[in-house]
């Protein structure tokens, strides 16, 4: 080991750094339950009941959104704000003044933690 030089041998210590115990934290994930309701646009509704659900892609429901953590709603791909639509148990309900194009997917994602 390189000793410098303009430190005198056998000087006192000044100062003595704590050792620190390191110490590992795991926090385990939250249990997260994630719900899909997915359906096509008609061109008219702005309200989507259960019954408008796609087949085919298993059971679909829309719970209330007292009961889930968090809602997402996709309209043809894209993110809509929270302002723009209002979910309660079996109906999802848009907000704004457009309706979307015939044809274009619907999907409400759930999130439960």
């Amino acid at each position: 080991m390189k000793v410098d030089s303009k430190i005198p041998p056998n000087s006192p210590v000044l100062f003595n750094f704590p050792k620190i115990k390191q110490q590992n934290n795991f926090i385990i994930p939250l249990k997260v339950s994630i719900f899909e309701y997915f359906t096509i646009s008609d061109g008219c509704k702005r309200t989507y009941m259960e019954e408008d659900a796609l087949t085919g892609y298993g059971s679909q429901r829309i719970l209330d959104q007292e009961s889930v953590s968090y809602t997402n709603l996709f309209i043809n791909g894209v993110l809509q704000p929270s302002n723009s639509y209002q979910v309660s148990k079996g109906k999802l309900i848009l907000l704004t003044d457009d309706i979307p194009l015939k044809g274009a997917p619907i999907i409400l994602q759930m999130v439960k933690i």
